[in-house]
């Protein structure tokens, strides 16, 4: 599945890839505070842009055809064409262009808080050599507890040799 996204998201870049119509979205700016913070990562998914009401959170290319999260605040039948205007929780003012229906990328329906600050590190050199010497110490720790394991069950072996090999002495002795 995030091989699916990958390939996606290389082979179209002007759009955001989906899982199975979800996608998920860092979070740049504190626009949408206290609902969505900096750093998360936002879902949204496909939607039926006509059953959008006012109080939704959708995310939408905006005039620079990036993409915003913020919360509808009126809906606008205008020359049989519907707007959506919008505005982030924690901005004074309204966005100053009207969203069109074609610009609507999905309503949010969830977060994971800070995971966005996360991914970001990870695109780093710094994050990507944390990450590889985490997975290489998880993996000697898995390791090590395998041999340990394993070592545990030679010596129950071991023993129970033993035990027996003490008993047949026993039993020799005693015969004589």
């Amino acid at each position: 599945i995030v091989l699916k996204a990958i390939y996606k998201a290389n082979k179209y870049p002007d759009k955001i890839p989906d899982i199975c119509g979800i996608k998920p979205m860092i979070v740049l700016s504190g626009s949408m505070e206290t609902e969505i913070y900096t750093g998360d990562v936002a879902f949204v998914k496909n939607v039926d842009t006509k059953t959008l009401k006012k109080e939704d959170i959708i995310a939408f290319r905006n005039e620079e055809n990036k993409v915003t999260t913020h919360r509808i605040v009126e809906i606008i039948e205008k020359e049989g064409q519907t707007y959506f205007r919008t505005k982030g929780d924690n901005n004074n003012a309204e966005d100053a262009n009207l969203v069109k229906e074609s610009d609507v990328e999905g309503i949010y329906f969830a977060r994971v808080a800070g995971l966005g600050n996360f991914l970001m590190f990870m695109q780093e050199p710094v994050g990507l050599a944390v990450a590889l010497l985490g997975v290489l110490v998880v993996g000697l720790v898995i390791l090590r507890m395998m041999d340990k394991f394993e070592d545990d069950k030679n010596d129950k072996e071991y023993k129970k040799e033993f035990e027996e090999f003490k008993k047949m002495k026993k039993a020799e002795q005693n015969k004589d």
